[in-house]
């Protein structure tokens, strides 16, 4: 069966972020009085930030007090860090080529909803997304396979027809819990081969699986 969508998370995948997502914790735990080291949190990128948030701080999302620090986190995010990133090398390329080839571009992130569009345009590539599923859109962030289910949904695809991209464990868990196949960036930093190893394929970054493009399920 020919894969027909490539599910792509944003944050390490398509923009240099989650250094500065890790920052933007550090700073928020600052303001609300907990001591949140930048080495303590760097690693939980890439989980949905309620999941964060409880790690860091013992409080939940729902909880006052917890709702505003994971706001506060996600608006020094934007105001402070998002203006200065960067894309991934080749990122655009990547989702031009995809969409030359006819294939689905469906975004699947633990992003806030709030921080999807801004990302998308920050990175260059808001024009060449079709779909887009994030942490509002589902009752559990990764590492559950809720966002890429609902990817699925909005690609209008099986699992074995759609490829996702991403640069964590936790996008690994999630793609591989949907039955989805992965290939996995080096790009989002903080992760080694080992601990990407659960993916089908692993690559620098988007312009190192552009020159291998032909090599990958969804060229096929």
């Amino acid at each position: 069966m020919s894969r027909k969508s490539a599910i792509l998370d944003i944050d390490g995948t398509l923009i240099d972020s989650n250094d500065a997502h890790a920052r933007a914790w550090v700073d928020a735990g600052d303001e609300f009085g907990f001591d949140v080291a930048f080495d303590q949190v760097r690693p939980l990128i890439g989980m949905g930030g309620d999941i964060v948030l409880h790690t860091l701080s013992g409080l939940r999302a729902s909880d006052p007090e917890g709702g505003r620090f994971k706001q506060r986190a996600g608006e020094i995010f934007r105001d402070r860090y998002l203006p200065g990133l960067d894309p991934m090398p080749g990122a655009r390329a990547l989702l031009r080529r995809l969409e030359t080839d006819g294939i689905r571009r469906v975004v699947a992130t633990s992003a806030s909803p709030d921080d999807v569009v801004a990302l998308l345009k920050q990175a260059g590539v808001h024009d060449l997304v079709e779909k887009t599923t994030s942490a509002g859109d589902v009752d559990e962030s990764k590492p559950a396979p809720d966002i890429v289910e609902e990817a699925l949904k909005q690609a209008g695809c099986a699992p074995r027809q759609a490829v996702m991209l991403g640069d964590t464990p936790y996008d690994i868990d999630a793609a591989s819990k949907a039955g989805v196949p992965i290939v996995a960036l080096r790009c989002g930093g903080g992760w080694n081969d080992e601990d990407l190893r659960g993916a089908d394929a692993i690559f620098d970054d988007p312009a190192d699986v552009l020159d291998h493009y032909d090599q990958l399920p969804f060229a096929k």
